[in-house]
């Protein structure tokens, strides 16, 4: 059997390398091999036809956006999004599919938690996966968006500590100490939770109430009910407050009754009490046999030993008075049950 002439071995081979070449192409057409799935933290972020000073513009992507991670070059990542567009994009504005899956659990495990009051957003913030600056982040939030606030937390503040006592009569020196921010889980307009910077957001107090803060700041308000006076039905509230600096060791150190004087048309302080307590406050109603069914809530008050312990009032307008469990007693009705000590005789 006679070999093929060397010019058709030629061909052949040049045939063979052009199918490749032609494949390889094809394939990074399509795509190529997805490295990983990711998600875009910017606001909104152009695409690249390729990394270099001068470059063309491939499409756009925006926040919360799915994106399949292609290939990495520097500090540029080339990505294929949901309509099939590609192009390359800086990593920073790329987060994991882990911190997707975070702040998906956050949004569950808190579906049912109350919510403590309205905010609102003072400018554009992050929704974080946990209290801190430098926690990682997906959704940016805009400036004046309503938020549901549903817990307090604390952080450090990157960077920064309280300056240190001035030594004492012992002449000890003190250590300087970290200085720790306020936090706040929310729940934005979309649903989602996450973590927020407690100085970004002003809780959407109705100003009527908000007025007779007295320079304490409110972390919390309900409406209680509602009293008709005249054409017009007016709102009565519970106001939970706290002293207006972050990272204290309790959400709130004092809760207040408003209640609405149909005489004389104006709220009025039906009760207040201070105590060091811990939120969520928790509002109901519960019907007591002939008063009728009245609104209740409940607060998580702290002990010296940092123990929490439920405290539950009813409101039955213009007062308010605790509603004890059974067998739990009234603290005058303990105190006249302690035997008093025998008065010692004189010699």
């Amino acid at each position: 059997m006679k070999s093929l002439p060397t010019f058709l071995l030629r061909i052949c081979a040049l045939a063979l390398s052009t199918a490749i070449i032609v494949s390889f192409v094809a394939c990074k057409h399509s795509g190529g091999k997805v490295l990983e799935v990711a998600y875009v933290s910017g606001v909104e972020v152009n695409l690249r036809n390729r990394v270099a000073a001068a470059y063309e513009k491939a499409g756009q992507v925006k926040n919360g956006d799915r994106v399949e991670v292609l290939d990495h070059d520097r500090r540029f990542a080339k990505v294929r999004t949901a309509t099939g567009q590609t192009g390359w994009m800086e990593q920073r504005y790329l987060v994991s599919q882990q911190v997707f899956d975070r702040l998906q659990k956050l949004t569950a495990d808190n579906a049912n938690d109350p919510v403590q009051a309205q905010g609102v957003t003072r400018n554009d913030t992050n929704l974080h996966v946990e209290p801190g600056r430098e926690t990682e982040h997906l959704y940016q939030i805009s400036s004046g968006e309503k938020l549901a606030l549903l817990k307090r937390g604390t952080a450090q503040k990157p960077g920064v500590v309280a300056a240190p006592a001035k030594t004492g009569a012992s002449g000890e020196k003190k250590e300087a100490t970290p200085v720790l921010e306020d936090w706040w889980l929310v729940r934005d307009s979309h649903g989602r939770v996450g973590w927020v910077l407690g100085r970004m957001v002003d809780t959407d107090v109705p100003l009527e109430v908000a007025q007779y803060a007295e320079g304490r700041r409110i972390v919390a308000f309900f409406v209680l009910n509602q009293v008709q006076d005249g054409g017009k039905k007016v709102a009565q509230y519970l106001t939970v407050l706290t002293e207006p600096k972050d990272g204290l060791p309790f959400d709130f150190n004092q809760f207040r009754v408003f209640t609405w004087n149909v005489k004389r048309h104006r709220y009025e302080t039906a009760y207040r009490e201070r105590i060091e307590g811990m939120l969520p406050v928790k509002v109901s109603e519960q019907d007591f046999g002939k008063e009728g069914k009245l609104p209740t809530f409940t607060v998580r008050a702290l002990d010296d030993n940092g123990n929490v312990s439920e405290c539950k009032y009813k409101l039955n307008t213009p007062m308010v008075r605790r509603v004890y469990a059974p067998g739990e007693e009234p603290v005058h009705a303990a105190r006249q049950k302690t035997p008093k000590r025998k008065a010692r005789k004189r010699r």
